[in-house]
C-alpha cells in the first residue's frame, strides 16, 4: 500500500463527501479510491469512515486521524516546495479565506492576471464575512481590520488601507438633499453594516484640520439591517438610502457616477487589509507568490488607492 497516496485519497473523500467525487477530482477510478481507504483502515486497524447508502461520516478515530493527516500532507507539500525552490514554478492547491466585499469587488477581477503569471496554482476561495484572525485550515486569510494592528503567532502582511465612506445615488440625493454636516444624516435613511441589535453610533472627524469631531447616535430605525456589505451596496444602488461602505466596494460605482460620495470632508472609519497565514517553518512558493501578488496589486503610497482611483479622496 502507498500510505501517502491513501492518506491523500482519504482526505479528499472527506472533503468531497463521497468516493465518486473524490475519485473524479484525483483522476482515479472510484473503485481505486474505495480500495485505498479500505487498505488504510486495515493497516491502521481502525475504522475511519462510517458508510451508508446516502452519506459518509467520520468516526471519532477518523476525526482525530484526519487532523494529523492534513498536517502531514501540508508538511509534505512544504518539503517538496523547499526542495524545488531553485528550479520549479509555484504550483499546487492554495486555499484562501476572504471577506465577501473584497472577493467580489477587488480580488476576482485581478485573478486572470494571477492565473497568467502562475498557471499551475489552483485557488480554492472560501468567501466569509467578519474575519478577525487567521484560519488554521486555510493557507491565506485576508482580514479587513478596524483599529490597531493585532498580535499573534502568525504572519501578517499589510495589503492596503481603505476608508469607510458614505455614498448614495445622485437620484436619492436630488430627492432628499445632500447632507452638509453629520447632524443632517438624522433626516436620511442610513444603510450601515450593523447587526439589528447593535448600537447605531457613528463617530466623525474632520478629514482636514483639527476641528473637534462629532458623534452621532442614529436612532431612526434603518430600512434594512444586515452585516452583508454587498446587500447594502445593492440596496444603496437601488436608491434606498445613504450607505457606509468600504472604498474597495464602492470604487467602481463611484468611478461610473452610479454613486456619489456624501460628506467627503468628514472621516468616518479606516480599514486596514492584511494577508495573513499561520506561522510555518517553510512557506510554499505558491503562498509566497499569492501574497506578493496581493501586495504588488493593491499596495501604494496613497492613503486609499480605491478612492484615489475614483477621484474621491478626502477633501
Amino acid at each position: 500500500m502507498d500510505q501517502l497516496r491513501a492518506m491523500r485519497v482519504f482526505a479528499r473523500v472527506v472533503d468531497a463527501g463521497n468516493f465518486a467525487k473524490a475519485a473524479s477530482a484525483m483522476d482515479i477510478a472510484p473503485a481505486v479510491a474505495t480500495r485505498l481507504v479500505a487498505e488504510l483502515e486495515e493497516y491502521l486497524g481502525a475504522r475511519l469512515l462510517n458508510r451508508t447508502t446516502r452519506r459518509l461520516a467520520l468516526t471519532e478515530v477518523g476525526e482525530t486521524y484526519l487532523d494529523r493527516v492534513r498536517n502531514i500532507l501540508t508538511e509534505v507539500e512544504d518539503a517538496e516546495a523547499v526542495a524545488s525552490l531553485a528550479s520549479a514554478e509555484p504550483r499546487g492547491r492554495l486555499t484562501v479565506l476572504v471577506p465577501p466585499g473584497f472577493a467580489v469587488h477587488q480580488l476576482a477581477k485581478h485573478l486572470p492576471r494571477f492565473r497568467s503569471l502562475y498557471p499551475r496554482v489552483y485557488l480554492e476561495l472560501t468567501v466569509q464575512g467578519q474575519l478577525e484572525m487567521p484560519d488554521e485550515n486555510h493557507d491565506v486569510t485576508i482580514i479587513a481590520r478596524r483599529g490597531k494592528p493585532f498580535d499573534g503567532n502568525f504572519i501578517a502582511r499589510r495589503i492596503a488601507t481603505a476608508e469607510v465612506v458614505l455614498v448614495a445615488t445622485p437620484e436619492y440625493l436630488d430627492r432628499f438633499g445632500r447632507p452638509e454636516h453629520p447632524r443632517d444624516l438624522g433626516n436620511h435613511e442610513m444603510l450601515m453594516p450593523l447587526a439589528p441589535s447593535a448600537r447605531r453610533e457613528l463617530h466623525f472627524s474632520p478629514a482636514v484640520g483639527s476641528a473637534p469631531g462629532v458623534s452621532l447616535d442614529y436612532r431612526k430605525t434603518p430600512p434594512v439591517s444586515t452585516l452583508h456589505v454587498d446587500t447594502l451596496y445593492a440596496a444603496c444602488l437601488g436608491g434606498l438610502g445613504i450607505a457606509g461602505l468600504p472604498s474597495f466596494v464602492a470604487e467602481d460605482a463611484l468611478m461610473e457616477s452610479a454613486l456619489e460620495r456624501v460628506l467627503p470632508q468628514w472621516h468616518l472609519q479606516t480599514i486596514t487589509l492584511y494577508a495573513t497565514m499561520p506561522t510555518r517553518k517553510h512557506v510554499p512558493m505558491r503562498t509566497r507568490a499569492f501574497i506578493d501578488f496581493l501586495v504588488e496589486t493593491f499596495a501604494t503610497e496613497r492613503p486609499d488607492p480605491w478612492l484615489a482611483a475614483a477621484g474621491c479622496e478626502s477633501c
